[in-house]
């Protein structure tokens, strides 16, 4: 009984770990590795713009200029002290006009997209709407901010009102809704579409979406030489591209089982790219290296960043797990995972309040939530699992079985420290 309920994990560990060919090779991208963002450089263009005012300040336009660059530098070192000026500078602009410039009010809230602020968000592009003007720009945007919060009749209502298979903005969109369905073979179908215009449009900034997002959506098919192939793309556009050396260095890690190559490719990044997630990474690779030195510097190096008052909410979902798990501290993940819900009520936050009340012990309280609130509405790796270990705590052990499959399929989405706890289902 027992080796037929390991044994398909087993098989697929053997396959996964001995009989695949390597994938990334060190000569593909390690000139990418001398690759660092000049932020003097960035910094200098806003200064720019920061004199222009100085010497004309009711010139509120180059309010937006120096909003804009603040974004770009956020953008490229991942530092949020940027975000948080671009910020101020785009409630300033739309103080003086009192909000009837419709651009500058989509700008502010793809800002609070970035934050996390997806209601706040949501505020500004219905005044948007209700100014009446580029109105196809703030439907699409509508969509983006209803996806997040979980309000899916709009969402999809919102991407009917700009239909036009034509159009990137459109399939892009498409696709991510088809993700969110767990349709993953029709996102990518629409993604590529979507790049096939951005390559013939030649824009940078659309091809390189494309490619990130593609490289993201084939590792999830689990096609990762495909996914490997297009974070070289977009790293042929933008040598300095971050999200595509993570994706790197996360085939290194979760595919080939090369964990000390992960790490000098994360630790290259952090030489100019600085994001709390990335030490999460670093500490769950440590993790597996059993090197628990490593693994509480990178913890304790996350806290210190998000400490930080600028992140506000960013990375409540990070920090319930982190809590829930690695400094066992649930009674602070469950006030977290609260908070989430509150901000935003999708089933993947009342997924990390399920987990929080299953690690302070009230298998009941979780196994209601999940029932009411995730079950059927997530085809996430990570909530499959919390469903998985819910349900076997709460006794259903034959809903289980299938979950378990599931999972098995999604190793590599989950990393190679899920598998023994998957085993154990």
């Amino acid at each position: 009984m027992i080796l037929k309920k390991t044994f398909p994990l087993i098989l697929l560990l053997l396959l996964f770990n001995c009989g695949k060919a390597t994938v990334t090779k060190s000569e593909d991208y390690s000139t990418y590795l001398n690759e660092a963002v000049d932020k003097s450089a960035l910094i200098a263009d806003t200064e720019i713009w920061t004199s222009k005012l100085n010497a004309n300040p009711n010139q509120y336009p180059y309010l937006i200029k120096r909003a804009s660059g603040y974004t770009a530098i956020f953008d490229a070192t991942g530092d949020i002290d940027f975000l948080i000026k671009a910020e101020n500078d785009l409630k300033h602009a739309i103080e003086v006009t009192k909000g009837k410039t419709t651009s500058y009010l989509r700008s502010l809230a793809s800002n609070y997209i970035s934050q996390h602020r997806f209601k706040e968000a949501l505020g500004l592009l219905q005044q948007a709407e209700k100014n009446g003007d580029k109105l196809k720009g703030t439907e699409k945007m509508l969509f983006d901010v209803h996806l997040e919060l979980g309000n899916y009749f709009a969402a999809k209502s919102y991407l009917n009102s700009f239909k036009n298979t034509s159009d990137f903005d459109y399939l892009i969109r498409l696709a991510k809704w088809e993700d969110h369905n767990g349709n993953l073979d029709q996102a990518i179908i629409q993604m590529e579409k979507a790049k096939a215009i951005a390559e013939a449009s030649n824009l940078k900034s659309l091809k390189q979406w494309s490619y990130t997002n593609l490289g993201d959506f084939y590792g999830h098919a689990g096609e990762i030489e495909k996914s490997y192939m297009y974070y070289l793309k977009a790293l042929e556009l933008d040598s300095t591209d971050a999200h595509a050396k993570k994706g790197i260095a996360w085939i290194a890690f979760s595919y080939e089982n090369h964990p000390k190559i992960a790490l000098k490719i994360l630790e290259q990044i952090s030489t100019y790219y600085k994001a709390p997630d990335y030490l999460l990474l670093k500490a769950e690779i440590a993790n597996y290296m059993q090197n628990n030195k490593l693994k509480d510097e990178a913890i304790a190096d996350y806290n210190k960043m998000v400490r930080n008052s600028n992140y506000g909410d960013m990375y409540n979902a990070y920090n319930v797990l982190l809590y829930a798990e690695n400094m066992m501290l649930p009674e602070h993940a469950l006030e977290i995972a609260k908070i989430e819900v509150e901000n935003r009520p999708t089933p993947q936050s009342y997924d990390l309040l399920a987990w929080s009340y299953f690690k302070k012990g009230d298998v009941e309280k979780a196994n209601s939530i999940i029932e009411n609130y995730v079950d059927g509405q997530s085809s996430e790796p990570t909530v499959l699992y919390h469903i998985a270990e819910i349900y076997k705590a709460a006794g259903k052990t034959d809903l289980v079985s299938d979950l378990k499959n599931e999972l098995v399929a999604s190793i590599y989405e989950l990393g190679p420290n899920m598998a023994s706890k998957i085993n154990q289902l």
